[in-house]
């Protein structure tokens, strides 16, 4: 089954959500692990942890990255 696609200036807001998600999820479930161990209130901690991480990272991911591309378009050469 085939589905639609997002336009092209959805990747703007898309790729810091799902990079926020997925970078926030591991280094929480880290830090939980660490400070707690992984016993039975590893679940009841890490949501709360993964959502309040989440909450500053992605605004942060916004703010930040044009600056990141920048610099890495600094370091990098141009495919052309």
């Amino acid at each position: 089954m085939a589905y639609r696609k997002l336009p092209a200036r959805a990747a703007n807001l898309l790729m810091p959500l799902i990079l926020s998600l997925l970078m926030t999820c591991v280094v929480s479930a880290i830090t939980v692990l660490r400070t707690h161990g992984f016993d039975a209130g590893f679940f009841s901690l890490w949501p709360s942890a993964w959502s309040v991480s989440w909450v500053i990272a992605f605004p942060v991911l916004l703010l930040v990255l044009p600056m990141v591309r920048k610099i890495v378009g600094w370091l990098v050469e141009s495919g052309t």
